[in-house]
């Protein structure tokens, strides 16, 4: 079992609406770009970034236009649904990379997701683009049903997706889309085609109790390898929230073959995770989703063997 070492919650300098907390609560996309940590919320329209050391209270960065209620169930109907961030290598207009945020597809208004290109110190420069995922979403969901993208990280010329299969009727899968399709249609300011799909691989992750466990997240690693989280949550579909049994950190393969698996050891949803090596071992930065608007979201740290 993995022992999660608390670092710091997510506070904010301001409220993202007038009259709510100052705070992200529900975490969901995690990615380190020099010495600042970016996350996005499955509730939000905007980027926060943290100092990666300390605990000052983060900047927020527009993603989306607009506002959503304070209300819960009128902000879970709107929101975009933004579950995945990752790291996109160069691209004609963000020369030092650029952070690539991604909508779910689980419901109408979730085909939406926006990318922000970065600064030489890792910061956003620039305002954010949108970008339209809906022909992606359309033809995985014709492949694998309700869709529920959570985590997405760039391996090789892959950009790889982990789709969450909540509930028994879910299905978890790695689905590989051909990253120069993607920067392509990204750099043209055009929707992500359904063409861009190479390969969809189900995959089971084991129980947690009567639970299924189930695709949260993925960070790449310098070999090809990606680290995913998976959580266990007692839900029957992708819209409702549900009892949390626990989560866990794995590793894919470069081919997409999951390797390894191992329970963590507080009872949390982890949502989102960046991993590094150093000195050997893997370096494992996590945050994690409460359900509740009230309550700030945790960072985590845990280690894994090299």
């Amino acid at each position: 079992m993995l022992t999660l070492t608390p670092r710091r919650t997510l506070t904010l300098r301001a409220p993202e609406t007038p009259g709510g907390p100052a705070h992200v609560a529900a975490a969901s996309g995690l990615v380190r770009a020099g010495d600042w940590l970016h996350v996005v919320a499955d509730d939000s329209l905007l980027l926060a970034t943290f100092p990666l050391e300390g605990d000052a209270p983060g900047d927020t960065w527009r993603l989306m236009p607009g506002a959503l209620p304070l209300e819960p169930d009128a902000r879970k109907a709107l929101k975009p649904d933004l579950e995945a961030l990752c790291f996109l290598p160069t691209l004609a207009d963000a020369p030092h990379g650029a952070l690539l945020a991604v909508p779910s597809g689980s419901a109408r208004t979730r085909h939406q997701g926006a990318r922000v290109a970065l600064g030489a110190d890792g910061r956003p420069a620039g305002p954010a683009l949108g970008v339209d995922w809906r022909p992606v979403h359309e033809h995985l969901t014709r492949e694998l049903g309700p869709l529920n993208i959570e985590g997405a990280a760039v391996s090789g010329g892959r950009l790889r997706l982990l789709n969450r299969g909540n509930g028994d009727a879910g299905t978890d899968a790695v689905v590989d889309l051909d990253l120069g399709r993607v920067l392509r249609a990204l750099e043209a300011g055009q929707p992500l085609g359904g063409d861009a799909v190479r390969t969809v691989r189900r995959w089971e992750l084991g129980r947690t109790g009567a639970v299924r466990l189930s695709f949260t997240d993925a960070s790449p690693l310098p070999d090809g390898r990606i680290v995913f989280t998976a959580a266990a949550e007692d839900t029957r579909d992708a819209y409702q929230d549900g009892a949390v049994l626990g989560s866990a950190v794995g590793l894919l393969a470069p081919d997409g073959t999951p390797l390894f698996l191992d329970g963590v050891d507080a009872k949390v949803k982890l949502e989102g995770v960046d991993a590094r090596v150093e000195g050997g071992r893997i370096r494992l930065l996590l945050v994690a989703d409460a359900d509740d608007p009230a309550r700030a979201a945790p960072l985590f740290e845990a280690w894994l063997p090299g």
